[in-house]
């Protein structure tokens, strides 16, 4: 099933998620779901809250970036920690499924460390670098109640406000089904 994209404004964005047991419903077949709408989104990462889902759920498919090491790169995350991260803070220009049209460039540390469990409730703690550090972080912000915009400059928020407020009224074209919290 394809959910619509949830997009800026809507309130379940910035609440923190709660965490979700293996007796609230089907993980696998949820992630399956997540994994169709991600990837007709043409995303590479999508959390539970950009479904309109207040739970601590995220997904990653780093495939299509061309990147060594990203070939196999496609993970479930449920109720994911960040245990730590660490490294040189990096720039990179970052964009997102509910903020179309909108990118910026975001400073994150090189490094984390993630305790989490997948679809099968098989319990993992991972150390990840670089790009795939980078999609975690992004993704993990979502369930945190934080959009990549919070992390751009006082001037860009000044300068992205009004496109921001035409997103969450639905004046935006997106490729994809989206559900706005003030308008279309």
């Amino acid at each position: 099933m394809i959910y619509p994209i949830v997009a800026y404004g809507d309130p379940v964005l910035r609440k923190v998620a709660e965490d979700i047991t293996d007796k609230d419903f089907d993980v696998k077949a949820f992630a399956q779901d997540m994994f169709e709408t991600m990837y007709g989104a043409q995303g590479i990462g999508l959390a539970a809250p950009q479904i309109g889902k207040g739970i601590r759920m995220f997904i990653v498919d780093g495939t299509p970036i061309e990147d060594e090491g990203m070939e196999d790169f496609k993970k479930v995350f449920v109720n994911p920690t960040i245990i730590e991260e660490e490294g040189e803070e990096w720039g990179y220009e970052e964009g997102c499924l509910s903020i179309p049209d909108v990118r910026g460039e975001v400073f994150r540390p090189e490094k984390l460390r993630i305790h989490y469990f997948d679809e099968n409730w098989q319990e993992h703690e991972e150390e990840f670098d670089g790009m795939k550090a980078r999609i975690i972080q992004h993704e993990y912000d979502h369930i945190e109640g934080i959009l990549f915009t919070d992390h751009l400059s006082n001037l860009k928020k000044r300068l992205l406000k009004k496109k921001l407020a035409n997103i969450s009224k639905g004046n935006v074209r997106a490729g994809y089904r989206m559900r706005f919290p003030l308008g279309k």
